[in-house]
């Protein structure tokens, strides 16, 4: 068995790292369900049977797996819509493919359960989540103060992806438990123009220090400053880190027909983002002056969450399920950490303030089984995590409410296939503060998610 699992898991990563480009989170940076079963019911999952996507959600559910070994492959398909006005003038950009960079935005799955008596072991990989944006280089976003036009990019890219190592035990016939633990890495492409002002705020909050800061100060004309830690790729990007995380589960059946489900995720234990940076320091006199250097964002986590979930179900034929979560994003998302060293050796901290707040999540879904078809709907409906006050263009991950339909289509007793819809319905947000936006601003943002994923039994 220890074999075959390092095996896969070799595989896994081979997997992603060659057919991943990114996703779109639609639960800030998290994907709102794991596995097209979960996807297409709201994103529910912790109180029955989602496959081999439990090990995502609640790991003791992979104890409602049939006996046998379980192959699933999957992916996601998410296509955003995002807007940004400026209020003031009217113009507005679009996120779209500008560099090739972003968009279409896809992440794939996979996994393999096997399940002997009592015990059930998988192992997985699969996109947590993230985020992309891609204004380009020439609109209002890449004009610096005085309406300078810099030319330079305004995008991001956050990926972060999952290989969980899971465990389920059936303690009685009514109480099953299970964990996992999870290799996390985590990738972040960001073009970002701060604006004088911007810069100025910051400097007057205490959130930027260093050897480099009074050398940008003596600049004659100073009009802002860009990072880019950028990587044109599929994959690879500017900045990179490894950690951990994980999750322990149980399940408890209440009656032949209704099921208790309760999960806690540990907030994860990333290193800090590392890789090459340039910062580009825009002067109305002398010009744009690019410093090339090192650059780390510290303790970059994504957050603990806890879920509780009931499923029930009326007769052969009709399910429901309904899961309430909390995630708690204010603990994990206090600041972006940004340490800048030039290969001179001057150094620059910042802080940009995020605050986000704990986040609670209400998903409903209900399935309909018919001969080898199992129709699915669901519903999501997400507090705000994010303050408008600290809203970045660039990070606009505002969407809270979705509406998704799926289905299962099982060819054999051995093979099935699964589908599901998730559509995230538009979300506005605005700012007009400093130190994140240098222009009053109006996002809206909507996006829609396809899964597909098949199944193979042995």
């Amino acid at each position: 068995m220890k074999s075959k699992f390092n095996k896969l898991s070799f595989i896994a990563v081979t997997f992603l790292a060659t057919a991943a480009q990114t996703t779109y989170a639609t639960d800030v940076f998290r994907l709102e369900g794991y596995g097209p079963i979960s996807r297409s019911m709201g994103g529910t999952a912790t109180a029955f049977n989602v496959g081999a996507a439990g090990m995502m959600a609640n790991p003791a559910t992979l104890s409602l797996m049939a006996p046998g070994s379980e192959l699933h492959l999957g992916l996601d398909l998410i296509s955003t819509d995002l807007n940004v006005k400026n209020q003031a003038t009217g113009e507005s950009v679009s996120s779209g493919n500008h560099s090739n960079n972003r968009g279409p935005y896809m992440a794939p799955e996979l996994a393999y359960t096997t399940r002997k008596d009592a015990l059930t072991l998988g192992v997985g990989a699969f996109a947590q989540g993230g985020l992309g944006t891609e204004y380009g280089n020439n609109s209002f976003l890449s004009r610096a103060a005085g309406g300078l036009n810099t030319g330079l990019e305004n995008s991001s890219r956050l990926l972060i992806l999952n290989i969980p190592f899971a465990a389920s035990y059936q303690v009685t016939e009514k109480l099953a438990v299970g964990g996992s633990i999870d290799a996390m890495w985590q990738g972040l492409n960001l073009d970002l123009l701060l604006g004088a002002g911007q810069v100025g705020s910051l400097i007057g909050s205490g959130r930027v220090n260093g050897s480099l800061l009074p050398v940008l100060g003596g600049l004659p004309d100073m009009r802002g400053a860009h990072f880019s830690l950028t990587k044109n790729k599929p994959l690879a990007s500017g900045v990179e880190s490894w950690g951990f995380g994980g999750r322990l589960g149980m399940t408890y059946k209440m009656s032949n027909d209704t099921m208790f489900g309760l999960d806690y995720a540990i907030e994860s234990q990333m290193n800090d983002l590392e890789g090459r940076a340039t910062l580009t320091a825009i002067d109305g006199i002398a010009g744009q002056v690019p410093l090339q250097g090192n650059i780390k964002l510290r303790n970059f986590q994504m957050p603990a969450k806890l879920d509780l979930g009931l499923s029930h179900r009326l007769n052969d034929q009709w399910m429901m399920a309904v899961d309430v979560s909390q995630v708690f994003w204010a603990h994990a998302m206090k600041d972006i950490n940004v340490g800048f060293v030039t290969d001179g050796g001057q150094t620059l901290d910042i802080k940009l303030p995020q605050n986000y707040k704990d986040q609670t999540i209400l998903a409903f879904g209900v399935a309909y089984q018919t001969g080898n078809w199992t129709l699915r709907g669901g519903a999501r409906l997400a507090t705000q995590a994010l303050r408008s006050e600290t809203l970045f263009a660039v990070i606009p991950a505002t969407p809270r409410k979705h509406i998704s339909a799926g289905f299962s289509y099982a060819f054999s007793k051995v093979n099935g296939i699964d589908f599901a819809y998730s559509h995230a319905l538009e979300e506005s947000m605005g700012n007009a503060s400093l130190p994140n936006t240098a222009d009053q601003i109006q996002t809206t943002h909507s996006q829609n998610n396809m899964t597909i994923g098949y199944t193979h039994r042995f």
